[in-house]
Protein backbone atom coordinates (compact mmCIF):
# COMPACT_ATOMS: atom_id res chain seq x y z
CA UNK A 1 0.00 0.00 0.00
CA UNK A 2 1.25 3.56 -1.39
CA UNK A 3 0.97 6.86 0.43
CA UNK A 4 -1.42 7.86 -2.09
CA UNK A 5 -3.99 5.20 -1.55
CA UNK A 6 -4.38 6.03 2.26
CA UNK A 7 -4.66 9.82 0.86
CA UNK A 8 -7.14 8.68 -1.06
CA UNK A 9 -8.96 6.61 1.63
CA UNK A 10 -8.72 9.82 3.88
CA UNK A 11 -10.55 11.96 1.41
CA UNK A 12 -13.57 9.43 0.78
CA UNK A 13 -13.99 8.81 4.83
CA UNK A 14 -13.69 12.71 4.78
CA UNK A 15 -16.34 12.99 1.83
CA UNK A 16 -18.40 10.30 3.56
CA UNK A 17 -20.71 10.13 6.07
CA UNK A 18 -18.78 7.07 6.99
CA UNK A 19 -17.21 6.85 10.29
CA UNK A 20 -15.03 4.48 9.90
CA UNK A 21 -13.06 2.64 6.33
CA UNK A 22 -10.97 -0.38 6.83
CA UNK A 23 -8.74 -1.66 3.91
CA UNK A 24 -6.14 -4.73 4.09
CA UNK A 25 -4.07 -6.14 1.10
CA UNK A 26 -1.15 -8.96 1.92
CA UNK A 27 0.96 -6.45 3.25
CA UNK A 28 -0.09 -4.49 5.25
CA UNK A 29 -3.85 -3.24 6.60
CA UNK A 30 -5.00 0.23 7.66
CA UNK A 31 -8.39 1.26 9.78
CA UNK A 32 -9.60 5.07 9.33
CA UNK A 33 -11.53 6.37 11.75
CA UNK A 34 -13.75 9.51 12.25
CA UNK A 35 -14.71 11.10 15.65
CA UNK A 36 -18.45 12.46 15.38
CA UNK A 37 -18.78 15.02 17.87
CA UNK A 38 -22.65 15.20 19.42
CA UNK A 39 -23.53 18.60 20.28
CA UNK A 40 -24.34 18.57 24.20
CA UNK A 41 -27.79 18.52 25.06
CA UNK A 42 -29.65 22.09 24.83
CA UNK A 43 -30.36 23.47 28.39
CA UNK A 44 -34.70 23.84 28.52
CA UNK A 45 -36.37 27.21 27.68
CA UNK A 46 -33.44 27.86 24.88
CA UNK A 47 -34.72 28.02 20.86
CA UNK A 48 -32.04 26.41 18.36
CA UNK A 49 -32.08 28.68 14.78
CA UNK A 50 -30.18 28.71 12.31
CA UNK A 51 -28.37 32.19 12.61
CA UNK A 52 -29.64 33.56 9.53
CA UNK A 53 -32.88 33.12 10.55
CA UNK A 54 -31.96 34.85 13.84
CA UNK A 55 -32.60 38.24 12.97
CA UNK A 56 -36.23 37.78 12.34
CA UNK A 57 -37.33 35.39 14.57
CA UNK A 58 -35.86 38.27 17.52
CA UNK A 59 -38.06 40.88 15.66
CA UNK A 60 -40.86 38.33 15.64
CA UNK A 61 -40.14 37.46 19.71
CA UNK A 62 -39.71 41.19 20.30
CA UNK A 63 -42.95 42.81 17.95
CA UNK A 64 -45.33 43.49 20.88
CA UNK A 65 -43.05 45.19 23.04
CA UNK A 66 -41.64 48.23 20.45
CA UNK A 67 -41.87 48.84 16.91
CA UNK A 68 -39.03 48.97 14.68
CA UNK A 69 -38.09 52.67 13.20
CA UNK A 70 -39.86 53.12 9.84
CA UNK A 71 -42.71 50.91 10.40
CA UNK A 72 -45.81 52.90 9.35
CA UNK A 73 -46.32 55.51 12.45
CA UNK A 74 -43.21 54.53 14.12
CA UNK A 75 -41.02 57.95 13.40
CA UNK A 76 -41.13 61.43 13.03
CA UNK A 77 -41.24 60.79 9.65
CA UNK A 78 -44.78 60.87 10.07
CA UNK A 79 -46.79 64.09 8.93
CA UNK A 80 -47.64 65.99 12.01
CA UNK A 81 -45.97 63.81 14.48
CA UNK A 82 -45.46 66.18 18.06
CA UNK A 83 -42.42 63.38 19.71
CA UNK A 84 -39.55 62.82 18.52
CA UNK A 85 -38.41 59.04 18.84
CA UNK A 86 -34.96 57.97 19.97
CA UNK A 87 -33.72 54.75 18.54
CA UNK A 88 -31.65 51.80 19.19
CA UNK A 89 -27.96 53.11 17.05
CA UNK A 90 -26.98 49.60 17.31
CA UNK A 91 -27.89 45.58 18.33
CA UNK A 92 -27.96 44.43 21.81
CA UNK A 93 -29.89 44.07 24.78
CA UNK A 94 -31.63 47.39 26.03
CA UNK A 95 -31.43 48.07 30.30
CA UNK A 96 -33.59 50.62 31.78
CA UNK A 97 -31.23 51.16 34.68
CA UNK A 98 -27.70 51.77 35.63
CA UNK A 99 -27.67 48.14 37.22
CA UNK A 100 -29.78 45.15 38.24
CA UNK A 101 -31.69 46.20 41.14
CA UNK A 102 -31.43 50.10 40.54
CA UNK A 103 -34.49 52.46 39.63
CA UNK A 104 -35.00 53.25 35.67
CA UNK A 105 -32.97 56.07 34.25
CA UNK A 106 -35.70 57.29 32.28
CA UNK A 107 -39.74 56.61 33.16
CA UNK A 108 -43.02 58.24 31.40
CA UNK A 109 -42.80 61.75 32.38
CA UNK A 110 -39.45 62.18 33.35
CA UNK A 111 -38.12 65.54 31.86
CA UNK A 112 -35.02 65.12 29.88
CA UNK A 113 -32.54 67.36 28.81
CA UNK A 114 -30.20 66.40 25.32
CA UNK A 115 -27.16 65.20 26.08
CA UNK A 116 -28.98 62.55 29.29
CA UNK A 117 -28.77 59.30 29.80
CA UNK A 118 -31.90 57.58 28.95
CA UNK A 119 -30.81 53.71 28.76
CA UNK A 120 -27.98 51.40 28.22
CA UNK A 121 -27.51 49.28 25.77
CA UNK A 122 -25.31 46.00 25.91
CA UNK A 123 -23.60 45.21 22.83
CA UNK A 124 -20.92 42.53 22.72
CA UNK A 125 -20.53 42.75 26.67
CA UNK A 126 -19.83 46.28 26.56
CA UNK A 127 -22.20 48.95 27.91
CA UNK A 128 -23.33 51.73 25.70
CA UNK A 129 -24.90 54.88 26.89
CA UNK A 130 -27.59 56.00 25.21
CA UNK A 131 -28.68 59.79 25.28
CA UNK A 132 -31.01 62.32 24.26
CA UNK A 133 -30.94 64.10 21.33
CA UNK A 134 -33.62 66.48 22.31
CA UNK A 135 -35.07 68.36 25.55
CA UNK A 136 -38.91 67.22 26.67
CA UNK A 137 -41.02 64.85 28.44
CA UNK A 138 -40.96 61.03 27.83
CA UNK A 139 -44.18 59.91 26.48
CA UNK A 140 -43.46 56.53 26.12
CA UNK A 141 -41.46 53.66 26.93
CA UNK A 142 -41.50 51.54 23.56
CA UNK A 143 -39.28 48.55 25.06
CA UNK A 144 -39.29 46.21 27.84
CA UNK A 145 -36.43 46.39 30.47
CA UNK A 146 -33.54 43.56 29.27
CA UNK A 147 -35.54 42.83 25.85
CA UNK A 148 -32.97 42.50 22.54
CA UNK A 149 -33.04 45.29 20.24
CA UNK A 150 -32.13 46.04 16.87
CA UNK A 151 -30.75 48.72 15.13
CA UNK A 152 -33.61 51.45 14.32
CA UNK A 153 -35.34 50.02 17.07
CA UNK A 154 -37.42 52.86 18.80
CA UNK A 155 -36.32 53.21 22.67
CA UNK A 156 -38.49 55.92 23.56
CA UNK A 157 -40.87 58.67 22.17
CA UNK A 158 -40.29 61.90 24.15
CA UNK A 159 -42.53 65.08 23.12
CA UNK A 160 -39.70 68.26 22.84
CA UNK A 161 -40.13 71.11 25.10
Amino acid sequence: MQLNDVASLVKLLDKSSLTEISFSDETSKVVLKKEVFRAAPMQTGMVAMPMAAAPAAMAAIAAPTYQPAGAPGAGPEKAGSKFKDVTSPMVGTFYASSSPGSPALTQVGTVVKAGQVLCIIEAMKIMNEIESDVSGVVEEVCVQNETPVEYGTVLFRIRPG
